[in-house]
Order: C-alpha cells, then structure tokens, then sequence
C-alpha cells in the first residue's frame, strides 16, 4: 500500500511539473514547481521547463485569450480632446488584461475615415470584432468583452504592451511626385483636400480643431 501510495504521489508530481513552466526554491526551503512566476526573492532553479505548456500565440497568450483576439480583435477609437470618458474606456481594456489596438483621430483626414468606416458621432468607440458599442458604457463593454469570450481577469503576461496608438486614416505611400511650389503653395492642378462630410452645425467637444 505504502508503494502505491508513493508512486501515486510521483505521477501527480510529474503531471503537474508538465504544466509548469518554473522551478524555484520557496520561502520554506522546498522546490517549487509552478506555472507562475516565482517572487523576486526566490533562488530560481529552471525558467520554461522542458515540455512546459507555455502560453500561447507569439506574445504567449493563455489559450483563452488568444481566441478571443483571433476570433473578436478589439479596435479603441479615440481623440485627444475625448477627454474622461476615452480615459475610463481604456482603463477598462488594461485593468481586464484585453489585448487591443487605439486608433486615435488626430486630423481631418482621421474624422473622415472614421465617420466612413465606423459611421459614428461619439467617442470613444469600440469594436469587439463587428460589435460596436459607441461611448463609454461600463455595463455594456464588459457585455461585450464577455460574449467574445475575453477572460474576466487580467491574464495577459507581465511584459505585454498594446501597440501604440495610429491614426485612422491609412497612410498613404511615398511617392516621386512633386504637388506643391517652391513656396509651400499647392501645384496647380493639384485638388483641394476634400472637408468632411456632415462637419456643419454643432459638433461634440472632441470635434472641435478638426
């Protein structure tokens, strides 16, 4: 019985060093086999164990998140002069742990591709795949975030950081071709940048300057 037993405690021992990815030596003395990282003190023995199940995707990922972004991207569209409620909407994304890419309007060109691709007023806007909730609803956010399948707690790794923010307008490649006069002046021939459209009347505080 006593053999069993022990065997019984190798195999448990052995399945759970599988999932682990560090081996380190715990305030008591022991070593430690865990999936988290060991605390600063701690004398580490192995980092990503042979055969550990690393996370995911190439910013390793928990496999749960990675869906979520495969399948439910998430797009923040923001301004500079939003103002508090963009604040909240991205405090919300980092404290949950959500992977996602801002998209901040910071020109004419950047309204008008928003106003055309997103067909919205308010800010900010998100886009869990092709829901879209426009401003800052915490209720209706996390909803949101839930259906696609992000987890409730922030699970992303430790060094993860979102890529930093864009414009929403595509950037147009270089080109050899000259538009503009010596004096800074428009080439003739050369058309006028096109305003906005439905920029008339009243417009929201985040509006204003473009």
């Amino acid at each position: 019985m006593k053999m069993q037993w022990t065997i019984g405690v190798l195999v448990c021992a052995a399945a759970f060093g599988a999932h682990a990815q560090y081996k380190y030596i715990g305030p008591d003395g022991r070593v430690v086999y865990s999936d988290q990282p060991p605390p600063p003190s701690a004398k580490i023995l192995e980092k990503k164990l042979p055969g550990a199940q690393a996370a995911s995707s190439g910013s390793e990922l928990p496999f749960a998140l990675q869906n979520a972004v495969k399948n439910f991207p998430v797009t923040l569209f923001t301004a500079p002069n939003c103002g508090n409620p963009c604040s909240e909407g991205r405090k919300l994304l980092v404290q949950r742990g959500v992977p996602y890419t801002e998209k901040t309007i910071t020109s004419s060109a950047d309204l008008a591709e928003f106003r055309k691709t997103v067909n919205a007023d308010q800010l900010p806007v998100i886009l869990v795949g092709s829901n879209k909730q426009t401003q800052f609803e915490q209720g209706a956010w996390t909803n949101a975030l839930d259906i696609a399948g992000y987890p409730a707690n922030n699970q992303l790794p430790p060094t993860y950081k979102n890529p930093t923010p864009v414009g929403v307008a595509p950037v147009a490649p270089p080109t050899s071709q000259t538009t503009a006069t010596a004096n800074g002046q428009a080439a003739p021939g050369t058309p006028a940048t096109p305003a906005p459209a439905g920029d008339s009347g009243s417009k929201p505080e985040w509006f204003k300057g473009f």
